[in-house]
């Protein structure tokens, strides 16, 4: 969770540069060479401040979500956010590791899926032992949980 947060930070400290430094320079840049009405330059950059300023808001709202998590309610011996998830695929007989993590982290190649996807919500809250049925795009999945190590562990 802190690296996630220190990758949006960065990229938020990034954008303001942008913000505050590169853009403003464009637009001047852009204004010297006189009509506006007609000014390519100008107008792609001033909507690059308008896309620059949505993204800020975006990043410092995700971010202010992030640092409200607390992490003493994640539970210690249920699937929540962090845990890693051993799972037999009941249809497929084959074991499948997942780990869940934010969306941001969420990587499906790698085995990181977010908790807000249909198998992860599926996931949320279940023990060693239980049998889900997931409702998935390409119909449904049953999987047993065989495995768990929460982010405590």
């Amino acid at each position: 969770m802190e690296e996630l947060k220190k990758k949006l930070e960065a990229e938020i400290a990034a954008l303001e540069y942008e913000l505050r430094n590169e853009l403003p320079r464009e637009i001047l840049r852009a204004r010297a060479h006189g009509d506006l009405s007609e000014n390519a330059e100008y107008h792609a950059a001033k909507e690059r401040q308008g896309m620059v300023n949505a993204r800020l808001g975006q990043l410092n709202a995700r971010l202010r979500e992030l640092s409200m998590i607390d992490m003493s309610r994640i539970p210690r011996d249920r699937v929540g956010l962090g845990s890693s998830v051993v799972v037999m695929d009941m249809q497929r007989e084959e074991e499948i590791t997942y780990r869940l993590v934010t969306s941001e982290e969420a990587d499906v190649q790698k085995g990181l899926i977010s908790t807000s996807s249909p198998i992860g919500r599926g996931l949320l809250g279940k023990r060693v032992g239980d049998v889900v049925k997931i409702q998935i795009p390409g119909g449904s999945r049953e999987l047993e949980i065989l495995q768990l190590t929460t982010i405590h562990g």
